[in-house]
């Protein structure tokens, strides 16, 4: 019957422990949501820059010839307005102004006067970075448009072809680049090329996580997932052995009281060899699945480990701390440098000089069993891995020892 009470003790006690860990353990700092995991899939945006014009009739010949052939003023002559949408389309409407300069080339003929472009532009755009995967700043796009010009003195409608590409700074600004080729109706016009330049501020936008923060947010929704199924556990547990508690505790009490004394004085007549098998025998130090957090039974056994360490003085030791292998090897290495950690700063709440303690996780490069990355196993099976050990370091005399 005692023994009975005794289990049923140890277990609600360890639930108990178990559901405050999970509700205070956060989240592993490499699984947090960022601003950098989400993207904007819909925004409006307004723009301002400058346009040159190329209108020579020769676009591809004298390219680089910019003292006949490129139309252009100094001060901003640009303005764009447009919606753009989750599936990658925009539709913007563009207004611009320009000025052919006399004696530049336009349409083949050199211009005797000054003369005023005007032109505006609806177009249709989509966003290359559908195809290609989200590259955060960089932001290619392809488009097609209608128009209407009027250039030397001519008005016409032109049919648009656009290629560009925005280079982003935040989630607000960005740097605009694109040409335009566009080709006149019948033969009042003349075919041109018109290239902008400009800063683009996004408003209304539109968030979704990215593929990478889905990613992220499904492994924090499973571990929650498991929290809160350990809780439920736990409560329903608790809820069961609530009467037997009080009783279970007292007797494990008194036993670990005499178990404690028992050590203590045992450990005074032994040597390095005896008093790690004292160790050993005294039991590992378990963690629940995912935290550091000590439960009643491990401290109970730091409690008499720390007896063990304060009668023999003249010994150093080290809490080498390890996980099971669910997990990535580097969040489970992380993992078993907090569970080192804490096991050291317990024993150090217990009296024991930190100077006399050394704490180092291992990850799960070192499992007591077969459960190794992709091998099946049960909760218990992998629960024998996510322990602490401590091992006598060195014989040394500490003059601050306590």
């Amino acid at each position: 019957m005692k023994k009975i009470l005794l289990n049923s003790g140890v277990l609600l006690c360890l639930g108990c422990c178990l559901l405050y860990g999970q509700q205070n353990d956060s989240i592993p700092q490499d699984l947090q949501l960022t601003s950098k995991d989400s993207i904007v899939v819909s925004s409006w945006m307004v723009g301002l820059g400058w346009n040159i014009i190329n209108d020579s009739g020769d676009r591809l010949d004298n390219i680089t010839d910019f003292d006949d052939r490129y139309n252009f003023v100094l001060f901003p002559s640009r303005i764009s307005i447009g919606r753009y949408f989750k599936s990658g389309i925009g539709l913007e409407a563009i207004g611009t102004y320009n000025e052919y300069e006399a004696g530049n080339i336009i349409d083949g003929r050199i211009l005797t006067e000054d003369k005023d472009y005007f032109a505006l532009d609806a177009r249709l755009s989509y966003d290359l970075n559908k195809l290609f995967g989200q590259t955060g700043f960089f932001d290619p796009y392809l488009g097609v448009g209608l128009g209407f010009s009027d250039a030397n003195d001519v008005g016409f409608g032109t049919y648009n072809g656009i290629v560009g590409f925005r280079t982003w700074f935040n989630d607000k600004w960005a740097l605009d680049f694109n040409s335009s080729g566009k080709w006149a109706f019948g033969d009042a016009g003349s075919n041109h090329v018109q290239h902008g330049v400009g800063v683009i501020y996004q408003f209304n936008a539109e968030k979704e996580l990215s593929k990478k923060g889905a990613e992220k947010l499904a492994m924090i929704q499973e571990i929650e997932k498991e929290q809160q199924r350990i809780q439920d556990s736990i409560l329903a547990a608790r809820k069961a052995e609530e009467e037997a508690r009080a009783l279970a505790e007292r007797l494990k009490k008194e036993q670990e009281e005499a178990a404690r004394l028992a050590a203590a004085e045992k450990a005074k007549k032994m040597g390095l060899l005896s008093l790690q098998q004292t160790l050993d025998s005294i039991g590992g130090v378990y963690f629940a699945f995912d935290s550091s957090y000590l439960n009643d039974t491990s401290k109970n056994t730091l409690v008499k480990v720390a007896d063990l360490m304060e009668a023999n003085p003249d010994y150093t030791f080290l809490v080498e701390a390890h996980a099971d292998s669910r997990g990535s090897k580097k969040y489970n290495l992380w993992l078993s440098e907090r569970r080192a950690q804490s096991t050291v700063d317990y024993l150090s709440e217990l009296g024991v000089h930190m100077e006399r303690l050394e704490a180092i996780g291992h990850g799960e490069d070192r499992l007591v069993n077969h459960c190794a990355d992709g091998i099946r196993c049960s909760a218990e099976e992998h629960s024998k891995n996510r322990r602490s050990e401590i091992q006598i370091r060195a014989l040394r005399k500490l003059p601050d020892s306590k």
